[in-house]
């Protein structure tokens, strides 16, 4: 794991959560020299709104006043002062969840959670057969390929590891856009025909083609899919077909083999675009599922993540494995000996 991009980082989370998902009845949407709106720039997706909702807002999308004063907390937690850190993996989730873990403050209207179809704010029923993989730190009983972002199944080998583990798809470089730990920052690029999202995560650039471009073949697949998109308005709608299935559908469930993503990207402000993703994955889900995030345009340049430059981890990850293995065989030996 690499530090955070700090200048990204502290614009971050002193920027407000978009306190509305609709533009104000005076704003008017910027245009580039094309006529089309302008997205462009770096936007941090950050968020302390939980993905799924909590069963005690039954279908209430937006929290009180009086319940968004009692859950402000410092957006910076420097360890927690009640647990003592004495282990190697202590000081992991420490550095990770505590130092520099990106969270955003909230003016505003606060939704109670991201997603907002189904009614409930929650992930909707799955097909069966369906596990749900989340992924982690320990061994999973699953088997290759590993489709999970995090964590892996054994360290046997390299493809034993979780996809951003190998550096091949960023826990949150999307699509669809999901707010994590760190790195929540996206570059949008524009031209006529086409839209690039970078993403620091992994730098994935992915390009977007406009105007009606044609269907790519179904047999032709990616790990970000085929995006296309067009204009509604001032909302750009992105349509996200031949995913690889190699990735999961989403939050831990399925594969994305029949998964068609549509994202909506709207500005409704100076500094925010309202940003909206729908999933259809007749194999994992019984229904769609709809979840809204604000990004928010911060005052800063992405810069190389470089995942692989310098990383040790993988190789020293299975250098101890390997001896791990070596001294078990060892220990097996001396106890048949003694016996």
């Amino acid at each position: 794991m690499k530090p955070v991009n700090l200048a990204i980082f502290v614009l971050a989370v002193c920027m407000p959560l978009a306190p509305r998902l609709l533009a104000a009845d005076d704003y008017t949407v910027p245009l580039t020299e094309w006529g089309q709106p302008d997205l462009q720039g770096v936007w941090n997706f950050s968020s302390s709104v939980p993905m799924e909702r909590p069963a005690q807002f039954g279908t209430r999308q937006f929290l009180t006043d009086d319940e968004i004063a009692a859950s402000k907390v410092s957006p910076l937690r420097i360890g927690r002062s009640n647990e003592v850190t004495r282990t190697a993996s202590g000081i992991e989730a420490f550095y990770n969840d505590s130092i520099w873990m990106e969270r955003i403050s909230s003016n505003g209207r606060i939704r109670t959670s991201h997603i907002v179809y189904p009614p409930n704010g929650r992930i909707p029923p799955l097909v069966d057969g369906v596990e749900y993989l989340p992924g982690g730190s320990g061994r999973i009983d699953s088997q290759r390929p590993v489709r999970f972002a995090v964590g892996g199944i054994g360290r046997d080998g390299p493809e034993d590891r979780g996809l951003s583990e190998r550096c091949l798809v960023g826990f949150n470089a999307g699509p669809q856009l999901i707010p994590s730990v760190y790195n929540n920052n996206v570059q949008i690029v524009q031209h006529r025909d086409h839209i690039v999202v970078l993403t620091e995560m992994i730098h994935d650039a992915r390009i977007i083609k406009l105007q009606n471009p044609p269907a790519l073949d179904r047999e032709l697949t990616m790990w970000s899919g085929d995006s296309s998109g067009f204009w509604d308005g001032d909302t750009l709608v992105v349509v996200t077909r031949n995913f690889n299935g190699l990735t999961q559908s989403f939050e831990g469930y399925g594969s994305s083999t029949s998964k068609v993503l549509t994202e909506r990207f709207t500005r409704v402000g100076p500094r925010t675009i309202s940003y909206q993703f729908t999933i259809e994955d007749p194999d994992t889900f019984t229904d769609r599922l709809t979840a809204i995030i604000p990004l928010t345009q911060v005052d800063a340049q992405l810069f190389e993540y470089a995942c692989h430059e310098g990383n040790y981890g993988m190789a020293n990850m299975l250098r101890a494995a390997r001896r791990r293995d070596a001294e078990q065989m060892s220990d097996n030996v001396a106890d048949i000996f003694r016996r």
